[in-house]
């Protein structure tokens, strides 16, 4: 045994070395690795550092250096804070709750200024933007709820020679009137020159708004391009849609996971996600480009280069999920400039940078095509990888089932298991309900990897959690027969709008709450104020009628004084019914034992580091525990959001489960070598920064996801002086 370790480490050694000489980095790239001055670190998204006061010596000394707190954490609201923070010139840049953007002296987390958006803005922020133009002009872009804002950076003050007073609608431009339809952007947009490019996130359902990329002047807030990810007539990939005028009323296709770019090529790379409806296509017949696809454009002018398809006519919501990393990979002795997609599937594509073509082959395989539902047709093939192999399970059989729990338990486990369609990856959605595994949030999500270009590593965190997507076929909608109240008209309309997150039974599941008692906690007032802003992953429902959202209101609050009201029904009808109006509805929630575990064995939540150049697994690691599970020695890991950071200095940090720690490995073996309790759960990805020479790590600790508490803090840490 000893042998063999000591020739794992000599194979290791020289292996390392080889890459190094291969994908090292240059004296000019590890100065711009010591900054964090841009979402994930910097434009290529490597979450990479090159900075090594911290190294595998002294880790276990950190400290926290200091903690900042926003306040009005709301655990019943389940508020979040996902930022991953950017330091510019020793201030730390980040959102808080309700969207408040704050200015933070980096070194001691003081604050300089914040700032708070007019208006209910309740989506979650993932970050901001910064640019530095001439004569010390410095702006800050981020989105709250619809609007894109432009700052001062130095003082937080709107700029007013911005768009609109310092804003932007993000309803504006996109071709058709979509006042009504939500949209946001959680993601921040990264800076070409004097541009802003920006995706967006829209509603999951039939009243999708388009997910077109737009980019926008810095100085002026003007539209300068614009490429429609769901194409126009004369436009490349309008003949892979067999309904030749369905852009004019489908929305989604949106980049909402962000964008990277390769600076010296000019071009900008978008990972777009899934047409909506997500989970229905008989109104989307064919592939569906832009769709699902690692899309190139030329940053400067919006006009496309390169794509590759990870999916064809999606249809279980598999969004790419994160930017693509720019990668260098090592073969047949040349260095190639690639990029890797992480997916949610658990696959990685690795692209040419220049001309998307695969690196190693990726096969069209044969699946299923047999659908349940009518008009339903999906692809005969979709895209499998064959480098490196997948980073979690995609299969759920009997064998995998967890039995770690009771045997009656299990035994409940094992006959809903039998009782639903499951052993492929791609089974359509079904009556009976359908197997989605890895589960709808990954495999891969948000957090995204970390690369490091020395080594030509990269380390990606990743949940395996079993899905149940079930079909419901919809009655005709419009009564006819008789007149509805309000209760039978928010029945009806919760059904269509609210069931394939809340359930049948309003319980929830998941990040989604139950909706079980909550007329103890909102009043119709409140409540209406929610359907139209939304909150966090729920869109805002201003497609709705005041009546229609009244109904619901009554439906949901269970108010029994209104629920006999008459219910007027809006006799108008327009071109885009017939392609909201869907015949089936799907219901959504976790697969898990009656204890509440994931009902697949472990591990639940993986960290995993693939060299890409041998496409080996260097390491894997769970990654969290479950607290009763670890005091019997059992470590499971635990489904996470939020990505890891890999440093020069031999180590890869990473917070991103749900049991409220901040972790450190070494990068080479997967060793634990530090870790340190949040005071929530940090749900995000770190930004690791130096200040007058002082190597800082800070994290986000937001909580509110996986049923932990939420939180308003940053904290970061530090060697002792």
């Amino acid at each position: 045994m000893k042998t063999l370790q000591t020739l794992k480490i000599q194979t290791f050694a020289c292996l390392a070395a080889w890459v190094i000489w291969c994908a090292g980095c240059s004296p000019q790239e590890k100065e711009t690795y010591k900054n964090w001055q841009f979402y994930g670190g910097t434009k290529d998204a490597r979450h990479y550092s090159s900075l090594t006061e911290i190294d595998t010596n002294n880790v276990s000394q950190l400290r926290m250096a200091w903690a900042y707190h926003a306040g009005n954490a709301d655990t019943l609201v389940n508020t979040q804070i996902q930022c991953n923070p950017i330091i510019i010139d020793g201030t730390l840049y980040g959102t808080t709750l309700k969207m408040k953007l704050v200015a933070l002296d980096a070194a001691t987390g003081k604050q300089k200024w914040i700032f708070e958006p007019r208006g209910t803005t309740l989506n979650t922020g993932r970050g901001v933007t910064y640019w530095r133009g001439r004569q010390d002009d410095q702006r800050l872009f981020y989105v709250a709820g619809d609007q894109l804002i432009c700052l001062n950076a130095v003082t937080g003050k709107p700029v007013l020679d911005f768009g609109d007073k310092g804003r932007v609608d993000l309803h504006e431009w996109l071709g058709r009137d979509v006042r009504k339809r939500f949209i946001t952007l959680n993601t921040p947009g990264i800076i070409y020159k004097d541009l802003l490019i920006i995706g967006s996130r829209v509603a999951e359902n039939a009243e999708a708004a388009p997910g077109h990329v737009r980019a926008y002047d810095v100085h002026t807030g003007q539209l300068r391009w614009i490429f429609h990810t769901i194409p126009q007539p004369g436009e490349f990939g309008h003949e892979t849609w067999e309904d030749k005028e369905a852009w004019k009323h489908l929305g989604g296709a949106n980049c909402w996971a962000g964008m990277s770019l390769d600076e010296s090529r000019g071009i900008v790379f978008v990972p777009t996600g899934s047409v909506s409806f997500d989970f229905y296509g008989g109104k989307r017949l064919g592939d569906n480009l832009f769709a699902n696809c690692v899309l190139a454009l030329d940053a400067a002018t919006g006009r496309y280069v390169w794509h590759f398809q990870t999916i064809h006519h999606d249809m279980w919501d598999r969004d790419l999920p994160t930017a693509p990393v720019l990668v260098r990979i090592a073969k047949d002795g040349k260095k190639i400039d690639a990029l890797a997609q992480v997916t949610k599937t658990g696959f990685i594509f690795l692209l040419d940078r220049a001309t998307g073509q695969p690196i190693y082959p990726i096969e069209e395989k044969a699946t299923p095509v047999q659908s349940d539902m009518a008009g339903e047709r999906p692809s005969p093939t979709q895209p499998f990888p064959t480098f490196p192999k997948p980073f979690v399970r995609q299969v759920l059989t009997e064998d995998d089932l967890n039995d770690l729990v009771p045997p009656a338990s299990y035994q409940d486990i094992k006959n809903r298991l039998a009782a639903y369609k499951t052993g492929n990856i791609f089974n359509p959605i079904s009556g009976e309900g359908t197997i989605v595994f890895p589960g709808l949030d990954g495999g891969a999500e948000w957090g995204g990897p970390a690369y490091d270009p020395e080594t030509g590593i990269l380390y990606v965190n990743a949940s395996e959690m079993p899905w149940v997507l079930t079909m419901i076929g919809v009655k005709e909608e419009a009564p006819k027969q008789k007149q509805e109240n309000y209760l039978e008209a928010g029945r009806r309309l919760y059904k269509l709008n609210c069931m394939v997150c809340h359930g049948t039974e309003r319980k929830g599941g998941g990040n989604t709450p139950s909706l079980l008692g909550v007329g103890k906690k909102y009043s119709e007032e409140t409540f209406h104020r929610l359907l139209s802003s939304g909150r966090g992953m729920m869109p805002a429902l201003n497609h709705l009628t005041e009546q229609e959202k009244n109904s619901i209101a009554s439906f949901i609050l269970e108010r029994k004084e209104t629920q006999t009201r008459p219910f007027m029904a809006d006799p108008q009808k327009t071109e885009d019914d017939s392609y909201r109006q869907l015949p089936y509805i799907v219901t959504s929630h976790k697969f898990t034992t009656q204890e509440g575990y994931p009902a697949v064995k472990p591990p639940w939540g993986t960290l995993t580091a693939i060299n890409l150049n041998t496409g080996e697994f260097v390491w894997k690691t769970t990654l969290g525990d479950y607290p009763e599970l670890k005091a019997r020695g059992i470590h499971t890991g635990t489904e996470n959001y939020g990505g890891p950071v890999v440093t020069a200095g031999g180590l890869v940090f990473i917070a991103a489960a749900r049991d409220s720690k901040m972790r450190a490995f070494n990068k080479r073996t997967g060793r634990l070598l530090w870790e340190a309790d949040l005071p929530a759960s940090g749900f995000a990805t770190p930004s690791v920064y130096h200040v007058n020479g002082k190597q800082y790590i800070v994290i986000a600790c937001g909580g509110g996801k996986l049923g932990t508490k939420s939180g308003d803090a940053y904290v970061a840490f530090a060697l002792p002086k």
